[in-house]
């Protein structure tokens, strides 16, 4: 069975964050493993507080993974503190994992900050590097390229410029845009466009989160990166289609609707 770790904070309404994470992992057949770098208070309408865990913590959580089950892939999300993307940091320079999917976590669907601000210069130095894919939506290739990002040309000129900043493929996420959901993805060697309809629901919480875990799953499973994005993107938009509607605000989205559907859940036996 093929692994994947992620490194992110939690979310207790199950949503988002790690539980998110753990789910899509399992949904694609893949043994999921955490590193939890923060204890998030959220649910679909808000985020309330957040806790951090220790740097020494996080280093002694990644050394017992990567030194006793090296994962096959990585999804790294929220990195709010300087000493917690430092923590990571160091532990990706040490153990050097290759498939590494990186999800710029900086602000919560209610608008909260998630990232420290001090904390920029640190992840676009430490973290970034790291990544095969990276995956910001509109708002963060704005904070992280200084760019306004209105336009596709736009998205394609902020991805070229995050590749320039060290990662090796770039998926710039259009959801933020008008009109259809238009995704761009530029791998070095060339340019794809993802286009999607856009779904109308409001129960897209830890949409990304799911996404990028789905690219690790596939970047586990042997796929190459586009091939691992598209196939996410299928997975995703599938997962959004048959939300849930649980909570008050923004429901998550069904992790597993292709196992039901397919007849094999647990539950029929």
């Amino acid at each position: 069975m093929k692994t994947c770790l992620t490194i992110a904070g939690s979310d207790p309404s199950g949503g988002a964050g790690i539980q998110a994470d753990l789910k899509t992992f399992a949904a694609h057949g893949i043994y999921g493993m955490s590193v939890i770098v923060a204890v998030v208070a959220e649910n679909t309408c808000e985020v309330r507080s957040i806790m951090d865990v220790s740097p020494a913590v996080i280093r002694d959580q990644m050394a017992c993974v990567f030194e006793d089950i090296p994962p096959d892939a990585v999804k790294i999300g929220m990195l709010s503190q300087p000493e917690t993307m430092q923590a990571v940091a160091d532990a990706l320079a040490l153990y050097q994992p290759k498939n590494v999917v990186i999800d710029p976590v900086m602000l919560a669907k209610d608008g909260s900050a998630l990232m420290a601000s001090e904390a920029l210069q640190l992840f676009k130095r430490g973290i970034l590097p790291h990544a095969r894919v990276f995956t910001p939506n509109i708002p963060e290739a704005e904070v992280l390229t200084g760019m306004a990002i209105r336009t596709e040309e736009d998205m394609r000129q902020a991805a070229k410029a995050l590749r320039q900043e060290g990662a090796q493929t770039v998926l710039v996420k259009g959801g933020h845009l008008d009109g259809a959901a238009v995704d761009i993805f530029d791998d070095g060697v060339a340019v794809h466009r993802f286009e999607a309809a856009r779904i109308p629901t409001k129960n897209t919480h830890g949409t990304g989160c799911t996404l990028s875990s789905a690219i690790a799953s596939n970047l586990a499973n042997g796929q190459v990166p586009h091939q691992a994005v598209r196939r996410a993107k299928a997975y995703i938009t599938d997962a959004i289609s048959h939300s849930l509607e649980l909570g008050k605000g923004n429901g998550p989205t069904h992790h597993f609707y292709r196992l039901y559907k397919e007849g094999l859940s647990w539950l029929d036996h």
